[in-house]
């Protein structure tokens, strides 16, 4: 069988996928590639800049905010702390001090409520997640990486696995505000696809959501029944859900007392978080608390007025006028959600097996996103997790 051909294939260019490849390289596995989607490299690390336009996540800056997973936890995330200090990466501490603002569902005025640091240590990155993503695809050797390539189907032929790849092209989805939506926007309707080329390879891994993975690749043979169904229920972290973030020259409601953060049960934020860069610009972040059902009747620019008004009614009129702001609906996202994570919770589900233990497929096909990590599954310290313990193992099935 001819065509190109790579001695591990990673399907997925997210963090998972990438510290999986720069990992392989240093090991002096050099025969890898990554095929990624989406148009640009991150997986649900996706950040916006300070104008609300969508930001190169593989060049460095200060002025970013996180539209995916915008934290993590030294003290109970060791792994991950490593990691970050390895990359040598500028932690930012998430801003609490002062009070919380609360509104019950309802008419009723928000109330300011003193609060005390949960103590759970919450940490940012100095611009945004995405530094990771910078760092690390910064790392890789040239071409071994290649985006807006989606890997359609998975085969067992003459004990290789072959990889059947299209280019897709698409439009962008709901990724919008006040500053543009960007040209490197995760794909919101997959459009147009094209044949890019059949690989070959010995072993794939899997650095994508295993519900996605069992919904989005056919796999031939098919894959354990009782593998698939684990798989495909599990919950994708994220994929229900949207976040909307408002920028502002200054973080004026900390001159207030106030810590930036919000409950609510009137919405449309359910939960509301300083995203303010010490020194730089200041801004406020919400997931949205209204579900993805129930989004998809709803235009953008009508969600943002709504959660314009909800910050004005929590932290004033200077609220109201943000300088710009950007709202990033995951649940439609093809290259992260699906039908079924629409009607989801979207909590963090346990894990599920990453590898098939007898057939066709052992030794030859491994999950490693984030979900499969037993440690912390859907999140960034699960993507390391499931990154290092799927490479340790794919080295060791070398010849």
């Amino acid at each position: 069988m001819t065509g190109p051909s790579a001695r591990i294939a990673i399907v997925g260019g997210g963090l998972g996928g990438l510290l999986a490849a720069v990992l392989l390289q240093q090991q002096g596995v050099r025969e890898v590639v990554l095929f990624e989607a989406r148009e640009r490299l991150g997986g649900r690390i996706l950040t916006a800049g300070a104008d609300g336009a969508l930001a190169d996540p593989t060049r460095v800056a200060t002025d970013r905010f996180d539209l995916g997973p915008s934290w993590f936890w030294p003290a109970a995330q060791p792994q991950l702390d490593q990691f970050v200090d390895a990359l040598g990466l500028p932690r930012v501490a998430q801003f609490e001090d002062g009070d919380v603002m609360v509104e019950r569902a309802g008419t009723q005025a928000p109330v300011r409520v003193r609060a005390q640091p949960d103590g759970a240590g919450s940490v940012r990155l100095a611009g945004g997640m995405a530094s990771l993503v910078a760092a690390l695809s910064a790392r890789l050797e040239p071409g071994c990486v290649r985006t807006g390539e989606a890997v359609r189907r998975i085969r067992r032929v003459d004990g290789q696995v072959v990889l059947e790849v299209e280019s897709v092209a698409g439009r962008t989805g709901r990724t919008g505000g006040t500053g543009g939506t960007g040209a490197i926007g995760a794909i919101g309707a997959i459009g147009e696809t094209g044949e890019a080329g059949t690989w070959r390879a010995e072993q794939v891994l899997l650095a994508l959501p295993p519900r996605l993975a069992e919904r989005s690749i056919g796999f031939d043979p098919p894959l354990p029944p009782e593998l698939a169904r684990r798989w495909r229920d599990t919950p994708t972290w994220m994929a229900p859900h949207a976040k909307y973030v408002a920028v502002y020259d200054t973080p004026f409601w900390q001159g207030e007392g106030l810590s930036g953060a919000a409950r609510s049960g009137r919405g449309p934020m359910a939960e509301i978080h300083d995203a303010s860069v010490p020194g730089g610009p200041a801004a406020l972040f919400g997931f949205v608390g209204v579900s993805a059902t129930v989004r998809r009747g709803v235009p953008e620019d009508v969600l943002r007025t709504h959660c314009r008004a909800q910050l004005a009614r929590l932290f004033g009129e200077r609220a109201a006028t943000p300088l710009a702001d950007v709202l990033k609906d995951w649940a439609l996202d093809p290259f992260t959600a699906t039908a079924e994570d629409a009607e989801s919770g979207g909590q963090h589900a346990a894990a599920p097996p990453r590898a098939a233990h007898e057939g066709a497929w052992a030794g030859r096909l491994a999950g490693i996103g984030s979900e499969w990590s037993p440690a912390f599954p859907g999140y960034l310290a699960g993507a390391v997790d499931a990154a290092i313990e799927g490479v340790r193992e794919a080295v060791a099935r070398l010849d």
